[in-house]
């Protein structure tokens, strides 16, 4: 595998509600428990928050 090759995958995550794969310079994230969790936007930010709050309850 060529070192260009290997560049593009490790600048992928993958969206923690989704699993998506997206680029790190597109993804949102957050701290939580002591790690940075990634998310493809908004609207899976918001699942995994209210999610995170049930979860609590």
């Amino acid at each position: 595998m060529a070192e260009s090759e290997k560049q593009v995958e490790s600048d992928k995550v993958e969206c923690k509600v989704c699993l998506k794969e997206i680029p790190v310079s597109e993804a949102r994230s957050d701290e939580a428990l002591g790690y940075v969790i990634h998310f493809c936007g908004l609207e899976c930010y918001e699942k995994w928050k209210n999610q995170e709050k049930k979860n609590k309850d």
